[in-house]
């Protein structure tokens, strides 16, 4: 009898457990599908701001990140492009060295090209936003004669804003999706929970990165900086004496000579047409006489 009573007492236990089990789950279930409609919604609407989290969640309310985006300040980002032509490109890159240094700028390329016509050296400048100015200022009036010069801002306020407030959602979906994590009795809830989390924070990651790019623009601008010097002489200033430029004017005209030679060369093909077109053409005309 006892036995009997013992079994029976075991097997209320295991159907108690069993029911309570199945009631976790059927709240993780309901509670998943309540968050991945909210998650869908969410990313549906890009203005909208999300629906608010459970009380046990109330890390970041939307009042907060109301209060936290008005306080973003202006993005600015200024980007410059400047060519200077200059009497010696050794001479104007160590001045450039030196303005350089006086603003806190850096060079992140260099390319140098030499030709019989010109030298160009380019660079690509990174300066602190505060001292942009002052950088083109003083490439503009220290250095060489300013040819083109074009100067643009971009206003960024809001994509940074719109990113910020997006990423901050997703950081609260992750830690409710997380919640539901711990509490997930099953296999399949956890499976589908974890593709979730793995999801959102890949977003959470881009985002982060898109904010960080965004920063390092603002932060600091770019400048390309385009030093010329032309090597082409004219007659009109050239001070090269009259026996080199009688040489010059020679080898020109040997040059042209020749290419005249070359030209002629070309049209071998049509002189030997010629001679059999002549030959038929006085054939013809000898039989039409007969």
């Amino acid at each position: 009898m006892k036995k009997l009573i013992l079994l029976l007492f075991c097997l209320v236990i295991v159907v108690h457990c069993s029911k309570s089990n199945e009631k976790v789950s059927h709240e993780v279930k309901a509670d998943l599908l309540e968050v991945m409609q909210e998650d869908k919604n969410i990313t549906s609407t890009e203005n909208e701001p999300p629906p608010p989290p459970p009380p046990a969640l109330q890390e970041p309310t939307q009042k907060n990140l109301s209060k936290k985006t008005d306080t973003i300040s202006k993005k600015i980002i200024k980007n410059g492009d400047l060519r200077i032509q200059v009497g010696d490109i050794k001479k104007s890159q160590i001045q450039a060295a030196e303005i350089l240094k006086k603003n806190n700028a850096y060079i992140q390329t260099e390319d140098f090209r030499n030709s019989d016509v010109d030298e160009n050296l380019e660079l690509t400048i990174r300066v602190p936003h505060k001292n942009f100015d002052a950088l083109v200022n003083s490439f503009s009036n220290g250095i060489g004669s300013v040819l083109s010069k074009n100067i643009s801002s971009q206003d960024v306020t809001e994509e940074y804003t719109d990113v910020s407030i997006k990423l901050a959602n997703k950081k609260i979906y992750l830690e409710k999706y997380r919640d539901l994590l711990k509490r997930a009795s099953n296999t399949k809830d956890m499976l589908e929970i974890q593709e979730k989390i793995r999801g959102l924070e890949d977003e959470i990651d881009v985002a982060e990165g898109k904010l960080r790019f965004i920063d390092d623009r603002v932060n600091y601008s770019t400048l390309n900086l385009n030093l010329y010097k032309e090597k082409v002489r004219s007659s009109a200033t050239s001070k090269i004496g009259f026996g080199n430029r009688f040489g010059d004017s020679i080898t020109e005209g040997w040059n042209s000579f020749i290419a005249f030679i070359l030209g002629i060369i070309s049209f071998w093909p049509f002189f030997l047409v010629i001679p059999l077109i002549v030959f038929l053409w006085r054939k013809w005309k000898g039989r039409r006489k007969k």
